[in-house]
């Protein structure tokens, strides 16, 4: 509901918020994805879990997303995504050791799916590594996040306004 929400509301942007996990604990870092198909068996598995589905079903999602691609805005999701990555890896590495960049991915994310504006889904650490677990407890790493994203923000709107002047 919440991409028809902001759909419904004519949002400019939409950016959802998640902790991403693992079977395994080792694995840590943010990741920011926007809204495409790939067929990365890591990228699948993260998506079928998200989405609440099996690996079988994530292939369905193909036909949606064609019809989808015509008109979303999958060049803009992708600046937004580099941004806001770019904004989440150096608002914390000065705060945090082992901070890993997971880098921009792509994924048929079902949050991402159908919205008609810039939309990107932020992995901001993994609840399943005890030690980002702690972190997505304390208030100040979620502020930090949160501020950071909102650095993203502003790179990407400085650049559309660049362009615009242009």
């Amino acid at each position: 509901e919440r991409t028809l929400i902001a759909n419904r509301l004519d949002a400019d942007l939409f950016v959802s918020l998640h902790a991403n996990a693992n079977r395994s604990r080792k694995p840590y870092g943010a990741e920011t994805y926007y809204l495409n198909f790939s067929k990365n068996d890591d990228v699948i598995e993260v998506v079928a879990r998200e989405n609440g589905t099996s690996l079988q079903k994530v292939g369905d999602l193909d036909m949606i997303l064609l019809d989808l691609m015509a008109n979303a805005k999958i060049n803009e999701s992708s600046r937004l995504a580099s941004e806001v990555q770019q904004a989440l890896i150096s608002g914390l590495k000065p705060h945090y050791s082992y901070i890993r960049d997971l880098g921009v991915r792509q994924g048929p994310f079902h949050v991402l799916l159908g919205a008609t504006m810039p939309s990107v889904l932020v992995e901001s650490a993994f609840i399943s590594n005890r030690r980002e677990e702690k972190r997505l407890n304390s208030s100040a790493y979620q502020k930090r996040v949160a501020n950071a994203i909102v650095t993203g923000v502003k790179r990407y709107v400085e650049t559309l306004e660049q362009v615009a002047h242009r």
